[in-house]
């Protein structure tokens, strides 16, 4: 047996080199990145004829990050999905330039159809249309349904020669801290709605760089805060995973105050 196998096409002499980056910490930051910030992505189903069939959908995340989509009983893809759960979501950064010098993550997913009169189904229901809010004008139509979108693993490609695979460990939220937040994330992210508006403010302004308005709290998990302005979201990442409302109220208050004092530094823009 020849060694053929392990040398370059360009350069019969030259040993090839693996693609597959040792996955690290920048790796699943950047993946977890994507997956919570992202309003739509591009979901691929198996269609009857076996056929891959592709279709923009709407996203949003539950607490531990798994994608969750609402889809209409008329859309193909819903069919697919409950005829077979296998499925794939590419979600994709874009910006100037190659596009291939983007960031981008494909999931490989089982989907399942959530059941509206559970308290997942009401979880779910409430932070998809905190990402998606014009979905509220038919979420509750009852040929619509929202589905759930388990994470088997992926495929990061982190622009030119920058290619992970990643286990859905990798991606999701510590289960345990994600089970302990979910009661209070609703009331955590209303109080801070209503009584922490400047707070939110210095997060998206002087953590994030973002422009000044009326940002608010849509979600948040152990791993970060997402924000909406409009149509423009941000995610604000954690230096740490919180598992409770202690930890939490900490991070949230000591992230303020490095914020405000970024914004009156004496070189600050703001």
């Amino acid at each position: 047996m020849t060694d053929d196998a392990t040398k370059s096409a360009d350069d019969p002499g030259r040993p090839k080199t693996d693609p597959i980056r040792p996955t690290d910490e920048a790796a699943r930051t950047l993946a977890r990145g994507l997956l919570r910030s992202a309003r739509s992505g591009a979901l691929a189903s198996l269609g009857r004829d076996g056929h891959p069939a592709s279709s923009l959908v709407s996203l949003a995340t539950d607490v531990d990050g798994t994608p969750l989509i609402l889809v209409s009983a008329l859309s193909a893809h819903t069919g697919n999905l409950i005829a077979d759960r296998r499925a794939s979501l590419l979600i994709a950064n874009t910006g100037k330039g190659d596009p291939l010098a983007h960031a981008r993550i494909t999931l490989k997913l089982a989907a399942r159809r959530v059941s509206r009169e559970t308290p997942e189904g009401e979880r779910v229901r409430r932070r998809f249309l905190a990402r998606q809010p014009k979905a509220a004008l038919y979420a509750d139509f009852g040929d619509f349904s929202f589905f759930s979108l388990e994470v088997l693993g992926a495929s990061l490609n982190g622009g030119f020669g920058r290619a992970y695979e990643l286990a859905a460990s990798d991606i999701l939220s510590n289960a345990a801290a994600a089970e302990a937040l979910a009661d209070i994330e609703a009331g955590a992210v209303a109080h801070m709605n209503e009584d922490h508006a400047d707070a939110l403010h210095l997060y998206a302004t002087g953590l994030l760089g973002a422009r000044k308005g009326n940002w608010r709290a849509t979600g948040l998990d152990p791993d970060g805060l997402d924000l909406a302005l409009g149509d423009a979201v941000l995610r604000l990442p954690f230096p740490a995973p919180v598992d409770g409302p202690g930890p939490l109220r900490k991070i949230l208050a000591d992230m303020a105050a490095q914020a405000r004092a970024a914004a009156q530094a004496p070189d600050s823009p703001r």
